[in-house]
């Protein structure tokens, strides 16, 4: 199970079990609700730190992995990880372009 879910579900758990304890408090059902969720959010604080730390380094991790496979697209687009570097990334020569009676572009006869 994902350490965010675990998180989730004991943040919930813990609001209902403080709000289960305070059920028989001669209160108004607003101020349980308010009440609850302060003291579940200071327990959360303290009882649940193991599973936030374990859901931050999986953020951290997924992130990382985000930015180095946004640089690696990055370099794969601007060119930079061609196998040697005197071949354009199309694998034509580009003394040939330009060339009259080139039909190297798709749908485009040779030029008169």
């Amino acid at each position: 199970m994902s350490a965010a879910v675990k998180y989730t579900l004991g943040r919930i758990g813990l609001f209902v079990g403080v709000l289960a304890a305070l059920w028989p408090v001669d209160l108004d059902i607003f101020l349980k609700l308010i009440l609850a969720l302060l003291f579940s959010a200071a327990l959360s604080f303290f009882l649940l730190k193991g599973w936030r730390d374990e859901m931050a380094e999986e953020m951290a991790a997924a992130a990382e992995r985000r930015r180095s496979e946004k640089e690696r697209l990055r370099a794969a687009l601007a060119g930079d990880d061609q196998a040697d570097g005197d071949a354009p990334a199309g694998g034509q020569d580009d003394s040939a372009a330009g060339q009259p009676g080139d039909t190297s572009e798709p749908g485009r006869g040779p030029s008169a």
